[in-house]
């Protein structure tokens, strides 16, 4: 894409959707999963992400993001715990956001069989790819995705239970039930972001469903996702109906010697937007322009260029993404434009060891807004887990 004017017409998801279905993977290293807990001996395992980043016309900054450790623990062969604790952005000092303590994951599995067993506790939400697998030798980008990020508002975690095992011939599931969203925290420029719950004293009155059906075969991994609930809770005062949520998504992952593609497809749905934001709006006395539909997707290749001598690996890549939040508006209410963004993200990744990542890529966003330019970004970072 070379100007604003060529911005991709939202119309044309399927195109992003059979280019990733048609996709050859690159061969990086990535980080095994981590090891289940051995009976009665607990487990530790653990990540961080560091980064420096150069937003245009803005200073540098360096960040200690993220700071992972895990607990696991088997009671029996049958019934296991694990558990993920994160500090984000270095400290937490008061209620400033200077950064984040927080439980992403803390569940109890009761294992019936293979087909069939029994997960309760904080869980991550199974949409998409980087929600549930984000640690930082996984992906390329020092950054997390535009689309896991702002579409699918990675991480998304809340307390839960449901069903999860393997079908045989590749096909494994998950599927749970949560707590809803709360509408009013939602926005124009992150769409659901600010109205997740994430386990702190949540509201279940209107509960939500979610789920994930993955296929492996060969090189291959495919999944498709949702969730789906209420989210009006946090407007019982206001005379409107309850805003209902929908979000959707289809994956694909595909490696083939040095090589690798991944993409993913996503949209979220939201019931009543119109009236959701004239509620807002007499409350707050401006109106959040949510809109009834968010729409994101992104395409990535990449391929290791490192000679098979090379006890190191070096991956270089290129990915394209379309991220939304203004998508569709609900009548009487316009889109703003700075918010129907595409960037293109292109770097590389060496490992010296399959769990440590150095990270550098340069990102370019636009918009179609003729008044507000998207900034390009540089940035580097280092990741490893264990």
């Amino acid at each position: 894409m070379t100007s604003r004017n060529k911005f991709v017409d939202w119309n044309r998801p399927v195109l992003l959707t059979v280019f990733l279905m048609g996709a050859v993977p690159a061969a990086h290293a990535q980080a095994p999963a981590a090891a289940p807990p051995r009976e009665g001996v607990p487990t530790l395992s653990g990540y961080m992400e560091m980064h420096l980043n150069k937003v245009q016309d803005q200073p540098a900054a360096v960040d200690l993001h993220r700071f992972v450790l895990m607990i696991g623990h088997s009671f029996s062969d049958r019934l296991k715990f694990w558990s993920e604790v994160e500090v984000e952005h270095a400290f937490v000092e008061g209620g400033e956001e200077t950064g984040e303590v927080a439980v992403e994951q803390a569940y109890l599995d009761l294992v019936i069989n293979r087909r069939l067993n029994l997960r309760a506790g904080m869980v991550l939400v199974p949409v998409g790819i980087q929600n549930e697998r984000h640690e930082p030798p996984t992906f390329n980008g020092v950054e997390r995705t535009f689309v896991d990020s702002v579409i699918v508002p990675t991480t998304w975690r809340d307390t839960g239970a449901g069903l999860f095992g393997d079908l045989g011939g590749g096909l494994s599931y998950r599927a749970y039930v949560l707590p809803g969203l709360d509408a009013a925290g939602f926005s124009a420029e992150e769409g659901i972001k600010g109205g997740r719950q994430q386990g702190s004293r949540a509201d279940i009155s209107e509960p939500a469903i979610a789920g994930r059906l993955e296929w492996r075969r060969g090189g291959l991994t495919s999944g498709a996702s949702f969730w789906r609930g209420g989210s009006g809770f946090g407007l019982i005062r206001l005379d409107i109906e309850t805003p209902a949520v929908g979000v959707g998504s289809l994956d694909a992952r595909y490696r083939l010697g040095r090589h690798e593609l991944r993409g993913q497809w996503s949209m979220v749905n939201i019931g009543g937007a119109g009236d959701l934001n004239r509620a807002l709006q007499a409350q707050s006395g401006i109106s959040p322009n949510i809109a009834s539909r968010l729409m994101g997707a992104y395409a990535e290749a990449a391929t290791r260029v490192s000679p098979n001598a090379w006890a190191h690996e070096v991956v270089v890549f290129g990915r394209y993404e379309l991220f939304d939040t203004q998508n569709k508006m609900p009548e009487g209410f316009l889109p703003r434009q700075e918010f129907q963004r595409s960037a293109l993200v292109v770097g590389a990744t060496y490992y010296p060891d399959p769990d440590v990542a150095f990270k550098f890529d340069v990102v370019r966003e636009r918009n179609k807004s003729s008044v507000v330019r998207a900034p390009w970004q540089l940035n580097v970072g280092v990741g490893w887990w264990f």
